[in-house]
Protein backbone atom coordinates (compact mmCIF):
# COMPACT_ATOMS: atom_id res chain seq x y z
CA UNK A 1 0.00 0.00 0.00
CA UNK A 2 2.81 2.52 1.12
CA UNK A 3 4.43 1.54 -2.91
CA UNK A 4 0.99 2.70 -4.27
CA UNK A 5 1.20 5.81 -2.36
CA UNK A 6 4.56 6.99 -3.44
CA UNK A 7 3.71 5.77 -7.19
CA UNK A 8 0.69 8.17 -6.72
CA UNK A 9 2.56 11.05 -5.33
CA UNK A 10 5.42 10.89 -7.84
CA UNK A 11 2.51 10.66 -10.75
CA UNK A 12 0.78 13.90 -9.10
CA UNK A 13 4.13 16.02 -8.93
CA UNK A 14 5.09 14.30 -12.27
CA UNK A 15 2.09 16.33 -13.55
CA UNK A 16 2.38 19.27 -11.95
CA UNK A 17 1.19 19.50 -8.55
CA UNK A 18 2.64 21.59 -6.05
CA UNK A 19 3.93 20.57 -2.69
CA UNK A 20 1.68 23.20 -0.59
CA UNK A 21 -1.42 21.34 -2.41
CA UNK A 22 0.02 17.85 -2.79
CA UNK A 23 -2.08 16.72 0.55
CA UNK A 24 -5.04 18.11 0.04
CA UNK A 25 -4.70 16.38 -3.99
CA UNK A 26 -4.31 13.29 -2.72
CA UNK A 27 -7.31 13.19 0.31
CA UNK A 28 -9.12 13.91 -3.40
CA UNK A 29 -7.96 10.91 -4.97
CA UNK A 30 -7.74 8.71 -2.30
CA UNK A 31 -11.40 9.38 -1.21
CA UNK A 32 -12.12 9.20 -5.14
CA UNK A 33 -10.46 5.54 -5.30
CA UNK A 34 -12.73 4.79 -1.98
CA UNK A 35 -15.96 5.71 -3.83
CA UNK A 36 -15.13 3.56 -7.22
CA UNK A 37 -13.86 0.73 -4.82
CA UNK A 38 -17.33 1.04 -2.47
CA UNK A 39 -19.56 1.55 -6.80
CA UNK A 40 -17.77 -1.56 -7.90
CA UNK A 41 -18.48 -3.79 -4.88
CA UNK A 42 -21.31 -2.63 -4.96
CA UNK A 43 -22.11 -3.21 -8.52
CA UNK A 44 -20.53 -6.89 -8.12
CA UNK A 45 -22.09 -8.13 -5.11
CA UNK A 46 -25.16 -7.25 -6.64
CA UNK A 47 -24.97 -8.87 -9.57
CA UNK A 48 -24.17 -12.10 -8.14
CA UNK A 49 -26.41 -11.71 -4.72
CA UNK A 50 -29.23 -10.70 -6.54
CA UNK A 51 -29.17 -12.05 -9.81
CA UNK A 52 -27.63 -15.25 -8.71
CA UNK A 53 -30.42 -16.15 -5.94
CA UNK A 54 -32.79 -15.09 -7.89
CA UNK A 55 -32.57 -17.73 -10.49
CA UNK A 56 -31.97 -20.02 -7.87
CA UNK A 57 -35.15 -19.18 -5.84
CA UNK A 58 -37.23 -18.83 -9.23
CA UNK A 59 -36.34 -22.86 -10.25
CA UNK A 60 -37.77 -24.07 -7.09
CA UNK A 61 -41.34 -25.42 -6.65
CA UNK A 62 -41.80 -24.25 -3.20
CA UNK A 63 -43.34 -21.16 -2.75
CA UNK A 64 -41.80 -20.00 0.27
CA UNK A 65 -38.21 -19.11 -0.60
CA UNK A 66 -39.77 -16.30 -3.06
CA UNK A 67 -40.87 -14.31 -0.19
CA UNK A 68 -38.08 -14.82 2.26
CA UNK A 69 -35.30 -14.02 -0.90
CA UNK A 70 -36.67 -11.18 -2.34
CA UNK A 71 -34.97 -8.87 -4.51
CA UNK A 72 -35.64 -6.33 -1.53
CA UNK A 73 -34.05 -8.21 1.07
CA UNK A 74 -31.48 -9.00 -1.16
CA UNK A 75 -30.49 -5.47 -2.57
CA UNK A 76 -30.81 -4.29 1.52
CA UNK A 77 -28.33 -7.20 2.15
CA UNK A 78 -25.81 -5.56 -0.83
CA UNK A 79 -25.55 -2.17 0.33
CA UNK A 80 -23.36 -3.84 4.02
CA UNK A 81 -20.79 -4.89 1.63
CA UNK A 82 -19.51 -1.74 0.31
CA UNK A 83 -19.24 0.33 3.42
CA UNK A 84 -17.54 -2.99 5.68
CA UNK A 85 -14.94 -3.45 2.77
CA UNK A 86 -14.95 0.37 2.91
CA UNK A 87 -14.01 0.25 6.65
CA UNK A 88 -11.46 -1.95 6.15
CA UNK A 89 -9.65 0.00 3.64
CA UNK A 90 -9.98 3.23 5.14
CA UNK A 91 -6.72 3.14 7.57
CA UNK A 92 -5.16 2.52 4.41
CA UNK A 93 -5.81 5.55 2.80
CA UNK A 94 -6.52 8.23 5.61
CA UNK A 95 -3.82 7.14 8.26
CA UNK A 96 -2.31 10.39 7.16
CA UNK A 97 -5.23 12.43 7.62
CA UNK A 98 -6.66 11.55 11.49
CA UNK A 99 -9.50 13.91 11.54
CA UNK A 100 -10.77 12.55 8.07
CA UNK A 101 -10.06 9.64 9.06
CA UNK A 102 -11.86 9.61 12.45
CA UNK A 103 -15.09 11.00 10.76
CA UNK A 104 -15.01 8.82 8.14
CA UNK A 105 -14.99 5.91 10.03
CA UNK A 106 -17.81 7.15 12.40
CA UNK A 107 -19.80 7.53 9.55
CA UNK A 108 -18.99 4.46 8.17
CA UNK A 109 -19.89 2.61 11.55
CA UNK A 110 -23.19 4.46 11.87
CA UNK A 111 -24.28 3.44 8.11
CA UNK A 112 -23.50 0.12 8.56
CA UNK A 113 -25.81 -0.32 11.56
CA UNK A 114 -28.54 1.55 9.70
CA UNK A 115 -28.12 -0.77 6.62
CA UNK A 116 -27.94 -3.76 9.23
CA UNK A 117 -30.74 -2.83 10.75
CA UNK A 118 -33.10 -2.25 7.66
CA UNK A 119 -31.72 -6.02 6.27
CA UNK A 120 -33.07 -7.35 9.80
CA UNK A 121 -36.42 -5.77 9.34
CA UNK A 122 -36.84 -6.16 6.05
CA UNK A 123 -36.13 -10.48 6.84
CA UNK A 124 -38.36 -10.21 9.74
CA UNK A 125 -40.98 -9.00 7.21
CA UNK A 126 -40.31 -11.51 4.72
CA UNK A 127 -39.79 -14.44 7.45
CA UNK A 128 -43.60 -13.02 7.80
CA UNK A 129 -44.83 -13.41 4.43
CA UNK A 130 -43.11 -16.36 3.93
CA UNK A 131 -44.78 -18.33 7.17
CA UNK A 132 -48.49 -17.55 5.68
CA UNK A 133 -47.70 -20.17 2.97
CA UNK A 134 -46.95 -23.22 5.81
CA UNK A 135 -49.40 -24.82 7.45
CA UNK A 136 -47.37 -24.60 10.66
CA UNK A 137 -47.82 -20.67 10.54
CA UNK A 138 -50.71 -20.00 8.58
CA UNK A 139 -53.29 -17.74 9.37
CA UNK A 140 -51.63 -17.36 12.93
CA UNK A 141 -51.74 -13.55 14.15
CA UNK A 142 -47.87 -13.47 13.83
CA UNK A 143 -47.87 -9.89 12.32
CA UNK A 144 -48.05 -8.50 15.66
CA UNK A 145 -45.27 -10.02 16.78
CA UNK A 146 -43.27 -9.51 14.03
CA UNK A 147 -44.32 -5.87 14.31
CA UNK A 148 -42.55 -5.70 18.08
CA UNK A 149 -39.67 -7.47 16.60
CA UNK A 150 -38.88 -4.66 14.46
CA UNK A 151 -39.49 -2.10 17.16
CA UNK A 152 -36.65 -3.80 19.30
CA UNK A 153 -34.28 -3.86 16.21
CA UNK A 154 -34.65 -0.21 15.54
CA UNK A 155 -34.26 0.36 19.66
CA UNK A 156 -31.21 -1.42 19.41
CA UNK A 157 -29.70 0.35 16.28
CA UNK A 158 -30.78 4.07 17.90
CA UNK A 159 -29.13 2.89 20.94
CA UNK A 160 -26.12 2.02 19.05
CA UNK A 161 -25.90 4.59 16.67
CA UNK A 162 -25.96 7.46 19.79
CA UNK A 163 -23.26 5.88 21.31
CA UNK A 164 -21.18 6.08 17.65
CA UNK A 165 -22.30 9.67 17.73
CA UNK A 166 -21.40 10.25 21.44
CA UNK A 167 -18.31 8.26 21.74
CA UNK A 168 -19.89 6.05 24.69
CA UNK A 169 -20.37 2.75 25.78
CA UNK A 170 -24.14 1.40 24.53
CA UNK A 171 -24.72 -0.34 27.95
CA UNK A 172 -24.28 3.31 29.48
CA UNK A 173 -26.55 4.55 27.31
CA UNK A 174 -29.06 1.69 28.21
CA UNK A 175 -28.08 1.81 31.87
CA UNK A 176 -29.33 5.50 31.61
CA UNK A 177 -32.76 4.57 30.33
CA UNK A 178 -33.60 2.52 33.37
CA UNK A 179 -34.59 6.08 34.82
CA UNK A 180 -37.19 7.00 31.82
CA UNK A 181 -38.78 3.55 31.92
CA UNK A 182 -41.92 5.03 33.45
CA UNK A 183 -42.02 7.28 30.55
CA UNK A 184 -41.37 5.03 27.56
CA UNK A 185 -43.77 2.58 29.19
CA UNK A 186 -46.63 5.22 28.43
CA UNK A 187 -44.76 6.06 25.13
CA UNK A 188 -45.16 2.64 24.10
CA UNK A 189 -47.90 1.26 26.16
CA UNK A 190 -50.52 0.21 23.48
CA UNK A 191 -47.81 -1.63 21.66
CA UNK A 192 -46.82 -3.21 24.76
CA UNK A 193 -50.31 -4.36 25.83
CA UNK A 194 -50.69 -5.19 22.05
CA UNK A 195 -47.79 -7.72 21.95
CA UNK A 196 -48.80 -9.09 25.38
CA UNK A 197 -52.70 -9.78 23.92
CA UNK A 198 -51.45 -11.02 20.53
CA UNK A 199 -48.84 -13.38 22.41
CA UNK A 200 -52.00 -14.67 24.28
CA UNK A 201 -54.61 -14.17 21.21
CA UNK A 202 -51.58 -16.60 19.11
CA UNK A 203 -50.73 -18.95 22.19
CA UNK A 204 -54.47 -20.06 22.77
CA UNK A 205 -55.49 -20.03 19.55
CA UNK A 206 -58.10 -17.79 20.09
CA UNK A 207 -58.07 -15.96 16.85
CA UNK A 208 -56.53 -15.89 13.78
CA UNK A 209 -57.00 -14.28 9.85
CA UNK A 210 -60.52 -15.63 8.99
CA UNK A 211 -62.23 -16.23 11.72
CA UNK A 212 -66.10 -15.22 12.28
CA UNK A 213 -65.76 -13.46 15.60
CA UNK A 214 -69.12 -11.65 17.46
CA UNK A 215 -68.25 -9.06 19.86
CA UNK A 216 -71.47 -6.90 20.65
CA UNK A 217 -69.89 -4.86 22.74
CA UNK A 218 -67.49 -3.52 20.29
CA UNK A 219 -69.59 -3.35 17.46
CA UNK A 220 -68.17 -6.72 16.02
CA UNK A 221 -69.68 -9.14 14.08
CA UNK A 222 -68.00 -10.32 10.90
CA UNK A 223 -64.51 -12.29 9.82
CA UNK A 224 -61.19 -11.27 11.10
CA UNK A 225 -58.82 -9.64 8.24
CA UNK A 226 -55.49 -8.38 9.81
CA UNK A 227 -54.38 -9.12 13.46
CA UNK A 228 -51.72 -6.37 14.06
CA UNK A 229 -49.19 -5.25 17.25
CA UNK A 230 -52.11 -2.71 17.93
CA UNK A 231 -54.99 -3.27 16.22
CA UNK A 232 -57.78 -6.39 15.35
CA UNK A 233 -59.19 -5.15 11.77
CA UNK A 234 -62.84 -7.32 11.31
CA UNK A 235 -64.93 -6.81 8.05
CA UNK A 236 -68.64 -6.87 9.69
CA UNK A 237 -71.38 -8.58 7.63
CA UNK A 238 -72.53 -5.17 6.40
CA UNK A 239 -69.06 -4.52 5.13
CA UNK A 240 -67.79 -1.84 7.38
CA UNK A 241 -64.73 -2.40 8.83
CA UNK A 242 -63.70 -2.34 12.95
CA UNK A 243 -60.56 -2.18 14.34
CA UNK A 244 -60.26 -2.38 17.93
CA UNK A 245 -57.18 -3.47 20.05
CA UNK A 246 -56.32 -6.51 20.84
CA UNK A 247 -56.17 -6.64 24.83
CA UNK A 248 -59.82 -5.34 24.57
CA UNK A 249 -60.76 -9.37 23.03
CA UNK A 250 -58.59 -10.21 25.70
CA UNK A 251 -59.82 -8.19 28.72
CA UNK A 252 -63.43 -8.77 27.45
CA UNK A 253 -64.91 -11.94 25.61
CA UNK A 254 -65.99 -12.87 22.48
CA UNK A 255 -67.61 -15.32 20.54
CA UNK A 256 -65.39 -17.62 17.80
CA UNK A 257 -67.62 -19.18 15.40
CA UNK A 258 -64.88 -21.21 13.75
CA UNK A 259 -65.50 -24.21 15.70
CA UNK A 260 -68.84 -24.09 13.49
CA UNK A 261 -66.99 -24.08 10.28
CA UNK A 262 -64.71 -27.00 11.53
CA UNK A 263 -67.46 -29.27 11.96
CA UNK A 264 -69.11 -28.39 8.55
CA UNK A 265 -72.66 -27.99 10.75
CA UNK A 266 -74.59 -25.45 12.47
CA UNK A 267 -77.18 -25.42 15.56
CA UNK A 268 -80.74 -24.37 14.65
CA UNK A 269 -82.53 -23.67 18.02
CA UNK A 270 -85.97 -22.30 17.84
CA UNK A 271 -89.59 -23.36 18.83
CA UNK A 272 -93.03 -23.05 17.63
CA UNK A 273 -96.10 -21.78 20.27
CA UNK A 274 -99.26 -24.37 20.26
CA UNK A 275 -102.45 -23.17 21.28
CA UNK A 276 -103.16 -24.97 24.42
CA UNK A 277 -107.18 -25.29 23.38
CA UNK A 278 -106.14 -27.74 20.67
CA UNK A 279 -104.75 -30.18 23.03
CA UNK A 280 -106.74 -33.37 22.64
CA UNK A 281 -106.52 -37.19 23.65
CA UNK A 282 -106.90 -39.01 20.05
CA UNK A 283 -110.09 -40.62 19.38
CA UNK A 284 -110.43 -44.18 18.03
CA UNK A 285 -110.68 -42.50 14.41
CA UNK A 286 -107.65 -40.42 14.43
CA UNK A 287 -105.40 -43.70 16.07
CA UNK A 288 -106.63 -45.96 13.05
CA UNK A 289 -105.75 -42.93 10.40
CA UNK A 290 -101.96 -42.61 11.98
CA UNK A 291 -101.88 -46.25 12.16
CA UNK A 292 -101.33 -46.23 8.64
CA UNK A 293 -98.51 -43.62 8.59
CA UNK A 294 -95.00 -44.78 8.43
CA UNK A 295 -93.57 -42.81 11.12
CA UNK A 296 -95.88 -44.01 13.45
CA UNK A 297 -94.94 -46.23 16.35
CA UNK A 298 -97.98 -48.16 18.27
CA UNK A 299 -95.38 -50.04 20.46
CA UNK A 300 -94.29 -46.42 21.85
CA UNK A 301 -97.53 -44.85 22.74
CA UNK A 302 -99.11 -43.99 26.26
CA UNK A 303 -102.43 -45.53 27.07
CA UNK A 304 -104.64 -42.87 25.89
CA UNK A 305 -102.64 -40.66 23.16
CA UNK A 306 -102.86 -37.21 23.15
CA UNK A 307 -102.38 -35.35 19.89
CA UNK A 308 -99.33 -33.06 20.60
CA UNK A 309 -97.28 -36.55 21.99
CA UNK A 310 -97.78 -37.64 17.84
CA UNK A 311 -97.02 -34.14 16.59
CA UNK A 312 -93.47 -34.28 18.39
CA UNK A 313 -92.91 -37.74 17.43
CA UNK A 314 -93.55 -36.62 13.45
CA UNK A 315 -91.40 -33.56 13.85
CA UNK A 316 -88.58 -35.94 15.59
CA UNK A 317 -89.25 -38.71 12.61
CA UNK A 318 -89.39 -35.76 9.83
CA UNK A 319 -85.86 -34.77 11.30
CA UNK A 320 -83.96 -37.87 11.37
CA UNK A 321 -84.97 -38.29 8.33
CA UNK A 322 -84.10 -35.22 6.33
CA UNK A 323 -81.54 -35.42 4.26
CA UNK A 324 -79.74 -32.07 5.00
CA UNK A 325 -79.89 -32.28 8.68
CA UNK A 326 -76.68 -33.48 9.76
CA UNK A 327 -77.35 -37.13 11.89
CA UNK A 328 -74.64 -37.23 13.63
CA UNK A 329 -75.02 -34.30 16.10
CA UNK A 330 -77.72 -34.27 18.54
CA UNK A 331 -81.05 -34.23 17.74
CA UNK A 332 -84.00 -33.27 20.00
CA UNK A 333 -88.02 -32.25 19.85
CA UNK A 334 -88.81 -30.74 23.36
CA UNK A 335 -91.72 -29.47 25.51
CA UNK A 336 -90.73 -26.20 27.38
CA UNK A 337 -92.57 -24.33 29.77
CA UNK A 338 -95.81 -23.11 28.78
CA UNK A 339 -97.10 -19.56 29.25
CA UNK A 340 -99.58 -16.67 28.39
CA UNK A 341 -98.55 -17.63 24.57
CA UNK A 342 -99.04 -21.53 24.61
CA UNK A 343 -96.95 -24.25 25.13
CA UNK A 344 -93.14 -24.22 23.06
CA UNK A 345 -92.41 -26.84 21.02
CA UNK A 346 -88.33 -26.71 20.29
CA UNK A 347 -86.79 -28.38 17.66
CA UNK A 348 -83.01 -28.45 18.30
CA UNK A 349 -80.65 -29.81 15.54
CA UNK A 350 -77.70 -29.19 13.33
CA UNK A 351 -77.55 -28.71 9.65
CA UNK A 352 -75.15 -30.44 7.68
CA UNK A 353 -73.65 -27.20 6.34
CA UNK A 354 -72.31 -24.17 7.68
CA UNK A 355 -72.40 -21.98 5.05
CA UNK A 356 -75.25 -19.45 6.06
CA UNK A 357 -77.07 -19.16 3.11
CA UNK A 358 -78.02 -22.73 3.00
CA UNK A 359 -78.50 -22.80 6.94
CA UNK A 360 -80.87 -20.42 6.67
CA UNK A 361 -82.65 -21.98 3.69
CA UNK A 362 -82.66 -25.43 5.09
CA UNK A 363 -83.77 -24.02 8.84
CA UNK A 364 -87.36 -22.39 6.64
CA UNK A 365 -87.67 -25.45 4.61
CA UNK A 366 -88.24 -27.05 8.02
CA UNK A 367 -90.46 -25.13 9.61
CA UNK A 368 -92.72 -24.06 6.70
CA UNK A 369 -93.02 -28.08 6.64
CA UNK A 370 -93.56 -27.58 10.78
CA UNK A 371 -96.15 -24.75 10.72
CA UNK A 372 -98.41 -26.52 7.90
CA UNK A 373 -98.31 -30.45 8.91
CA UNK A 374 -99.48 -29.18 12.79
CA UNK A 375 -103.09 -28.71 11.67
CA UNK A 376 -102.81 -32.41 10.47
CA UNK A 377 -102.67 -33.30 14.35
CA UNK A 378 -105.66 -30.95 15.42
CA UNK A 379 -103.19 -28.47 16.86
CA UNK A 380 -103.50 -24.57 15.77
CA UNK A 381 -100.15 -22.50 15.88
CA UNK A 382 -100.93 -19.93 18.73
CA UNK A 383 -100.38 -15.89 17.63
CA UNK A 384 -101.50 -13.12 18.75
CA UNK A 385 -104.79 -11.86 17.28
CA UNK A 386 -105.32 -9.21 15.04
CA UNK A 387 -108.65 -7.76 13.84
CA UNK A 388 -109.16 -10.38 11.06
CA UNK A 389 -109.60 -12.79 14.21
CA UNK A 390 -111.91 -10.50 16.13
CA UNK A 391 -113.90 -10.40 12.62
CA UNK A 392 -114.20 -13.67 11.98
CA UNK A 393 -115.64 -14.44 15.83
CA UNK A 394 -117.96 -11.42 15.31
CA UNK A 395 -119.73 -10.77 12.45
CA UNK A 396 -120.87 -7.78 13.65
CA UNK A 397 -117.67 -5.58 12.97
CA UNK A 398 -117.90 -6.01 9.54
CA UNK A 399 -120.79 -3.30 9.81
CA UNK A 400 -118.46 -1.24 11.44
Amino acid sequence: MEIASESIKNLLVAIGVGAESLHWVLLGVYSAILILVAALSYYIVHHIVVVGVGRIVAKTSVKWDDDLFNDALLSRVCHIIPPVLLYVLLPWFMSDYPQVFAIGERALLIYIVVAAVRMVTKLLSSAYAASQHTETFKGHPMKGLTQMLKIIVWCVGAIVIISLLINKNPLIILSGLGASAAILMLVFKDSIMGLVAGVQLSANDMLKPGDWIASPENGVDGVVEDVSLTTVKVRNWDMTIVTIPPYTLVSGSFQNWRGMFDTGARRVKRSVNIDLNTVRFLTAEDLSHFSSQEWYDASNQPVRPVNLRLFRDYIKWYLTNHARVNHNMLTMVRQLQPSNHGVPIELYFFTATSAWVEYETIQAEIFDHVFAVAHDFGLRLFQSPSGLDFKEHNPAIENL
